[in-house]
């Protein structure tokens, strides 16, 4: 018998892009994965829209109905669970999680930034193509990371980068990391799937 596919969770709070990806990526063959769950932390977002035009389950569990992170968390968790996901995807996720044992390592992050700079609190989206041009760097990109319990904190996957052009505007800069994050969280869920990653300490190696 062929393995199965790998069971994703995928996590949104907004416009649901990288959801997008990974069900692109599934459609044409290059990721032998199925969504089987999609999770929003905030209703009326784009990407509630994108899970139901594929076809997908998806629940609302909204942060501000939680009093804290941990019975927040333990809700999320439980519908993985319950969903039979192998890994969690967060797809700009933007609450933090207390995470299980049984979860450590099995959940993955993309940031629009070459971590660890330009990450943390307050840093998701058009702020952080903000930040990187208001420092005038000359290179950016995406970071694809494992999760822990601090924003954009756990151990580096891989990463992938590109220019910042002298008449950049955070939403040209924003459409270039985006070509490089449709590249590298497929490949990151492959070397997951093949059982390539291996977590060292603040190190993730490619075996």
């Amino acid at each position: 018998m062929p393995p199965r596919p790998l069971q994703l969770a995928v996590l949104i709070s907004g416009g649901g892009t990288t959801l997008q990806n990974l069900i692109d990526c599934i459609g044409r063959k290059t990721l032998d994965a199925r969504v089987v769950l999609v999770i929003a932390s905030r209703g009326g977002i784009a990407g509630i829209d994108r899970a139901l035009a594929a076809g997908l389950r998806y629940e609302l569990v909204e942060r501000k109905k939680f009093a804290g992170a941990r019975d927040f968390s333990v809700k999320v968790f439980r519908l993985c669970q319950e969903a039979g996901a192998d890994l969690i995807c967060l797809g700009g996720w933007l609450s933090l999680l207390e995470i299980p044992p049984q979860w450590q390592g099995r959940i993955m992050n993309i940031h629009p930034a070459l971590l660890p700079s330009f990450g943390g609190p307050g840093m998701y989206g058009l702020k952080v193509h903000q930040a990187v041009l208001d420092h005038g760097c000359k290179v950016s990109g995406c970071t694809v990371h494992f999760v822990d319990e601090q924003f954009d904190h756990g151990p580096i996957i891989l990463q992938r980068a590109c220019p910042v052009l002298q008449d950049d505007t955070p939403q040209t800069l924003a459409h270039r990391v985006f070509e490089e994050e449709k590249i590298a969280y497929p490949e990151a869920i492959r070397l997951y799937q093949a059982g390539r990653l291996c977590i060292e300490g603040r190190r993730v190696r490619i075996v």
